[in-house]
């Protein structure tokens, strides 16, 4: 047992610190994935809205404390019949209905403004 141990250890701290290392990277190339795109302004169409809660909850000092976070998202439809959804800022998503039409001016898999067509 004494020699099992540190060999359990060290896989498990390995396979943690790579899963960090493989995240980090990920959102590093969508970064710059996204830095290198056009920055697109298109005809289309919100054509659905959802989104979702994370929660935590931990204990500092005996005290219970939560916490939780909203990401929004919206799935906008070109004239093609694509579909891409994007995540957006809270007030956009409360700005944006369901089978608006208008401009959506996006780079990459970034949201950039949305401008309906009366």
């Amino acid at each position: 047992m004494d020699t099992l141990f540190p060999f359990i250890f060290f896989i498990v701290f390995f396979i943690i610190i790579t899963v960090f290392i493989l995240s980090f990277a990920q959102g590093i190339r969508t970064w710059n994935k996204n830095n290198h795109s056009p920055l697109l302004t298109v005809p289309a169409k919100v054509v659905a809205k959802r989104s979702h809660t994370s929660h935590s909850h931990n204990t500092h000092d005996n005290m219970p404390h939560s916490s939780s976070s909203t990401s929004y998202y919206v799935t906008f439809e070109f004239e093609s019949g694509d579909r891409l959804e994007l995540h957006v800022a809270s007030n956009e998503y409360g700005y944006l209905v369901e089978g608006d039409m208008g401009k959506l001016t996006f780079q990459g898999t970034r949201y950039k403004n949305f401008e309906r067509i009366k």
